[in-house]
């Protein structure tokens, strides 16, 4: 027994060469203040958010300041997350006249005083202002408002997210692999399986590797009014501008091509049946490359001036191409704030 006040050396795990904190057993904590930086810098720089729309051309500059802590604690291999961060995003516009001559260039600043853990479900508050205060500059810094707003607390909730997942400590959460079995084993291995296993069971197996991480959103909306119109509105492009304030061309033929949101959407017609149902292939830009989802949209009368719109949007991937996990969250909030919210205020449909 070793003697009082020396303790055991065998259980002094970081001080022995050998010592391992398995699978984040004990506390271990990971500053995450540069990584945060580095991602929102990311998410946030260099990015147009209005090129031509009303001649207004609105574009981020880039993160111009990040403070406060930021990390990650992690107990039992449970995550726990903890920050309270400030950033400044510079951002710059120009307005054009209708013969494309630039009435001013102006610049501006997005300010986001708290950002923290303890208000992770709840946007945080965004100020923004230009440097010119004229008619124009105040076009500008709406026009910002109206676009750019929305944009920022998108890139704010997937740093969020990113955090809850672990940040740039979740690699210390993932289990080993086994380590691999000899060549000659492995051959035996795999020829018996191949030879047990029936083409069925191979398709099957292939089909649901292809499904992992990919999500299916369903959603059904009720309005007032035809659902001749509703359809109608879904397919036509000057309402589409009109409604969501955005670029868009629709074709209405199948297999004609559309783009939406000033073009952060696109896909194509795949089946239509006018006033009863809406089949395209759907793509966000910041989707990995060659990936596609199945949006279909069917339209029902229970009673004449009640239209039931049933959404399922299949193949929606979890991740994006900078590994955001949003991607479902924020393709659903989309379907219900900015088109289907949207066409009620709009059009005067609301129930």
């Amino acid at each position: 027994m070793a003697k009082y006040g020396e303790g055991d050396k065998r259980w002094i795990v970081e001080d022995r060469p050998d010592g391992a904190n398995v699978h984040n057993w004990h506390w271990a904590e990971t500053d995450c203040l540069e990584w945060s930086r580095a991602l929102l810098s990311t998410l946030l720089s260099e990015k147009t958010l209005i090129d031509g729309e009303g001649n207004l051309v609105i574009k981020t500059k880039k993160l111009d300041k990040l403070d406060g802590e930021a990390y990650v604690n992690i107990r039992k291999g449970k995550i726990i997350p903890g920050y309270e961060i400030s950033l400044s995003l510079s951002w710059e516009g120009e307005a054009k006249d209708s013969d494309g001559n630039t009435l001013l260039k102006a610049d501006g600043m997005v300010e986001i005083p708290y950002i923290a853990d303890e208000n992770a479900d709840e946007d945080p508050e965004i100020r923004v202002t230009v440097k010119d205060e004229g008619p124009i500059g105040k076009r500008l810094k709406e026009a910002f408002l109206a676009k750019g707003k929305g944009f920022v607390l998108e890139q704010v909730r997937a740093y969020v997210a990113a955090m809850a997942r672990g940040g740039p400590a979740k690699e210390e959460l993932e289990v080993k692999k086994p380590a691999k079995m000899p060549v000659a084993e492995a051959e035996k291995t795999a020829a018996t399986t191949v030879a047990a296993a029936t083409p069925v069971k191979e398709k099957k197996k292939e089909k649901e590797k292809r499904k992992e991480g990919f999500k299916t959103i369903s959603m059904s909306e009720r309005f007032s009014c035809r659902a001749g119109n509703l359809w109608e509105i879904m397919m036509d492009e000057n309402r589409w501008k009109g409604f969501t304030q955005s670029n868009a061309r629709i074709s209405k033929e199948v297999g004609g091509e559309f783009s939406i949101f000033d073009g952060a959407v696109t896909g194509r017609n795949v089946e239509l049946v006018e006033g009863k149902l809406i089949v395209q292939k759907w793509r966000f830009g910041n989707w990995p490359d060659g990936v596609q989802s199945t949006v279909r949209l069917t339209f029902e009368e229970p009673e004449p001036g009640v239209t039931v719109v049933k959404l399922t949007q299949t193949d929606v991937p979890e991740e994006d191409r900078y590994g955001n996990a949003t991607v479902v969250e924020n393709t659903e909030r989309g379907w219900r704030d900015l088109i289907f919210l949207k066409i009620r205020a709009v059009f005067g449909f609301g129930i």
